[in-house]
């Protein structure tokens, strides 16, 4: 397939490299141009505007910070949307189903094409090593159109149902994350004050009610701040601020996310916005917050 890709953060620029090793050819864009270098030497095509790297293509795939870009790459000058043809568009970016349901409605009549909703979960290194899970909303048929570009770098592709429900997936799935990693992050605050070697909880629990992927991917993150950061904790913010939106729209009763989002804010409002969320760790155990600060 041809394809063009906007957005070369860590976590599309793992995409595109999976996609040019799959065989297809991938034009890509992103607003700071030097990403894209290491993409052109394997194959890629680099593009100056979203609009030339959505020009011919099969499809579009984006990967960006949020729904402010979002909007932009695709409806703003030299946007998406001012290609000749675009048939579809998977959006793996979070943002709130609703601003997701507006887009996609846009987009259908300006241009006539399928938005489709698919945040991921996995990380990073679950897309190298392609076991990505994708959450999907939108058309199904252009669902059938864009998923051997997906399966590129995932082995789970789940269409929920329509535009706006690929969104909501990730915000539950954001929810339940956030909430066990708070619960790690206390679970080895009260075993160090103990005077126990947290470092053995993993494998302890392992097959137990409490065991995780989570938990031993985690615990050493929380007990040493790791150089190379697995999602910053203001970006986990962000999606249980729209967690918690989303809450308030539907009446839905939601404690213990709410207390998690007062964690997360208050471990932000300690300058660890941009270290990883694990350092949230460090509000039941203070002693860490100086190494997790200077990972940030």
């Amino acid at each position: 397939m041809k394809l063009a890709f906007c957005g070369l953060g860590l976590m599309g620029t793992a995409m595109v490299k999976r996609l040019l090793a799959a065989g297809h050819q991938v034009n890509v864009w992103n607003r700071s141009p030097a990403k894209a270098e290491a993409l052109v030497a394997l194959g890629a095509r680099a593009c100056s505007t979203p609009q030339e790297a959505a020009t011919d293509v099969d499809g579009v795939l984006l990967c960006l910070l949020d729904a402010k870009a979002v909007q932009e790459v695709v409806f703003g000058d030299s946007g998406v949307v001012h290609a000749p043809s675009v048939a579809w568009v998977v959006d793996h970016s979070s943002i709130a189903p609703a601003i997701t349901q507006h887009v996609a409605q846009k987009l259908h009549q300006q241009k006539h094409a399928q938005w489709l909703d698919a945040p991921v979960s996995g990380g990073v290194a679950g897309t190298e090593q392609g076991t990505l899970t994708i959450m999907v909303g939108g058309d199904a048929q252009a669902l059938q159109h864009a998923t051997p570009a997906m399966l590129a770098y995932a082995a789970r592709i789940t269409h929920m149902g329509a535009s706006g429900t690929g969104q909501t997936a990730k915000l539950c799935n954001q929810t339940i994350v956030a909430a066990t990693l708070n619960a790690i992050a206390e679970a080895l605050s009260l075993a160090r004050a103990a005077g126990m070697d947290a470092s053995k909880l993993p494998e302890a629990l392992q097959g137990g009610w409490a065991d995780s992927k989570l938990l031993p991917l985690f615990t050493p993150r929380m007990l040493q701040a790791q150089h190379h950061i697995v999602g910053a904790l203001d970006t986990m913010l962000k999606d249980i601020d729209s967690a918690l939106d989303l809450a308030k729209q539907t009446r839905t009763p939601t404690a213990l996310a709410a207390t998690v989002q007062q964690n997360l804010r208050q471990a932000s409002a300690l300058g660890l916005g941009a270290s990883e969320i694990s350092a949230l760790i460090c509000l039941s155990h203070p002693d860490s917050l100086p190494s997790f600060q200077a990972q940030a």
